[in-house]
């Protein structure tokens, strides 16, 4: 597996591009006739469609940040649990806050117990809510222009 493609090559080569078919081109032609090559990264909208092309890569699949439905999946999976009185708050924290699945697993395994577990995760869940927040915050006030917020520079922000 190769964890953040742009910024690997980037690293070694001073021709991402060029550097990537090489790479890939070369896994095809030493390997096997079966393979599977896993590529992250986070922003697939700047690699070059020449890498992203089939052929090259013929699944793309984005891991998205968890909700409240696969949340439920992790706490069967971890606590054998499939419902809780925490479930309902869980689910509106999990709506505002920006989580992997494996950050949520991590809080799960911390205890066998589903009281404490789950108790653990809303705590982790409100901090996480709050150091978004402020970040939140200081990059509104890091990028104030003129006395007031920029629509434009908010949206352009939240593509990041």
């Amino acid at each position: 597996m190769l964890s953040n493609v742009g910024a690997y090559w980037n690293m070694y080569t001073g021709d991402t591009l060029r550097a990537a078919q090489l790479f890939v081109d070369g896994l095809w032609s030493s390997c096997g006739d079966e393979r599977i090559i896993i590529f992250t990264t986070n922003h697939k909208d700047r690699l070059d469609p020449a890498l992203l092309r089939p052929g090259r890569m013929d699944m793309h699949i984005h891991m998205s940040y968890l909700k409240s439905n696969a949340f439920n999946i992790l706490a069967s999976n971890y606590l054998g649990i499939d419902d809780h009185k925490f479930f309902e708050e869980i689910s509106q924290l999990l709506e505002k806050v920006e989580v992997t699945p494996a950050q949520v697993a991590e809080e799960l395994m911390k205890s066998n117990d589903p009281d404490v577990a789950l108790r653990g995760l809303i705590q982790f869940l409100k901090e996480k809510g709050r150091e978004d927040d402020e970040i939140d915050e200081t990059n509104k006030q890091n990028w104030d222009i003129g006395g007031k917020w920029d629509n434009e520079l908010e949206r352009k922000w939240k593509r990041m």
